[in-house]
């Protein structure tokens, strides 16, 4: 198992993992097992890559077998969704102190193809992200859909999120989540 920050090279391949996954696209009778919403441009990934480095993926046997995005608030500032997380965090209180923009960033979404679940790639990728990321950020905020439980429990159960809050936003109800990037995660 390799894991790597993406290269402008690693774009197209990252989006036929998440073409597979993705809610619009993703096969009928794997949605129970997670999928991701948003979709994304090749134009979004080259950004992602070149002004955030925030674009984290594993390769086994030189295949892309899973990726995650981290970035910054300002780079998921042109989706409601994430100016709608934006207003919220003055509200929220995390390691002792106030979220902002500054002391945190976005996580997600993260995708690992059905054929490597359960095989600990899903905890080497989130740690190997978490670990780039916690330079500059001490504190990571994610989202995941109450409709998509298999997420929720990979992150409660193997990665040790906290629910900070639950939320709606556009008619579906979601949970608000925290991690303390200073926290080597033991698996």
């Amino acid at each position: 198992m390799q894991l790597e920050i993406a290269k402008l090279s690693d774009i197209d391949e990252v989006l036929e993992l998440h073409y597979r996954y993705q809610i619009n696209s993703i096969a009928e009778e794997d949605k129970k097992d997670g999928f991701i919403t948003t979709a994304f441009t090749k134009e979004e990934l080259t950004k992602l890559i070149n002004e955030e480095q925030g674009l984290f993926i594993v390769r086994i046997n030189n295949k892309i077998v899973a990726y995650v995005m981290c970035a910054s608030w300002q780079f998921w500032s042109v989706w409601p969704m994430f100016v709608h997380m934006m207003k919220d965090l003055p509200k929220l209180q995390y390691l002792g102190q106030t979220l902002t923009v500054d002391n945190s960033y976005q996580y997600g979404p993260v995708c690992v193809d059905k054929s490597v679940r359960g095989s600990g790639v899903l905890e080497a990728l989130f740690d190997f992200a978490r670990e780039q990321m916690a330079k500059k950020y001490p504190i990571l905020v994610t989202f995941i859909n109450k409709i998509n439980p298999r997420s929720y429990e990979a992150h409660i159960r193997k990665l040790k999120l906290e629910v900070i809050q639950e939320f709606e936003f556009n008619n579906n109800q979601y949970h608000e989540l925290v991690y303390d990037t200073s926290k080597k995660l033991s698996f």
